[in-house]
């Protein structure tokens, strides 16, 4: 039997999607004298920059295949990080580990982002593993509580970010989305399938059909995870690239869940932000 000595200095698998989050939680690890091995999903994984560290490929739906690489480097944890574009049951790559636990697949495909990630997970459970979140191996990489930024909400804003809260979860039952955008008390729009990036540069064409009449530098963009959610899997994340959609958006602030929102490249973002002239508040939850 692993004790718990030994699973502590065991290497960290991190089933990685795309984006720049995977190589932030490996090098996040290393600091602290933890070794991780990356499975790069096929299709998603940046193929340039996995190539620093240790990996292996696999292709979604090949659960036979990835258990028996987990096994063989010993990462009995295992955290999924990264973009992903959910894919349609017939683009599942079958193998026989996978047909094994066919059943349990289908029953993960049936909701939405959320749950098929922790169906996913419950499956891997099954078989020994563990599955971790970001607080667990890289907390350095969430959202601190209060204002990161020069800039800070004045009452309008304060009153928006309120606004968000309650809207996010009321509609976090729903699996609908992790973002609104609040102007002056009014809700303009709501995540959906296109993303946060995809959110805000809805509401800027809005802006700029005239549909949304409040002058540029008024309302906030709201992220928390969804209520009830598994916190290991699919946190709200933010980095540079919305900050500058807050600011083609004609936002004045970003308002993120403290503790519960991963931050991509939290020294550019700052930079971005405060020469935009938005706020980045941490919210506790």
């Amino acid at each position: 039997m692993t004790s718990p000595a030994s699973e502590s200095v065991a290497p960290v698998g991190i089933v990685a999607g795309g984006g720049a989050m995977p190589f932030a939680v490996a090098d996040s690890l290393a600091a602290r004298g933890r070794a991780a091995v990356i499975f790069a999903l096929k299709g998603a994984c940046d193929p340039a920059r996995v190539t620093n560290f240790r990996h292996h490929w696999i292709a979604v739906g090949e659960v036979g295949r990835a258990t028996r690489l987990f096994r063989s480097e010993g990462c009995r944890d295992l955290i999924f990080i990264g973009n992903l574009a959910r894919p349609a049951l017939s683009e599942i790559r079958l193998d026989w580990g996978t047909l094994r636990v066919m059943a349990h697949v289908l029953a993960a495909f049936r909701g939405g982002d959320d749950h098929l990630l922790s169906g996913i997970g419950r499956i891997l459970e099954r078989d020994g593993f563990r599955m971790v979140g970001i607080k667990d191996v890289a907390p350095d990489l969430l959202m601190p509580a209060g204002p990161i930024t020069r800039g800070t909400p004045d009452d309008a804003a304060d009153a928006d970010i309120a606004r968000g809260r309650e809207v996010l979860a009321a509609l976090g039952p729903f699996d609908i989305g992790q973002a609104a955008v609040v102007i002056d008390g009014h809700v303009v729009a709501v995540e959906d399938i296109e993303g946060t990036d995809g959110l805000l540069a809805r509401v800027a064409r809005l802006r700029a059909e005239g549909r949304i009449r409040a002058k540029a530098g008024r309302g906030v963009l709201v992220k928390a995870p969804k209520s009830g959610q598994d916190l290991r899997f699919d946190l709200p994340t933010v980095g540079p690239n919305t900050v500058e959609g807050a600011n083609k958006a004609g936002l004045t602030g970003i308002a993120i869940a403290a503790g519960n929102t991963i931050v991509a490249e939290p020294q550019a973002m700052i930079e971005a932000a405060d020469k935009a002239g938005l706020f980045i508040l941490g919210v506790a939850s």
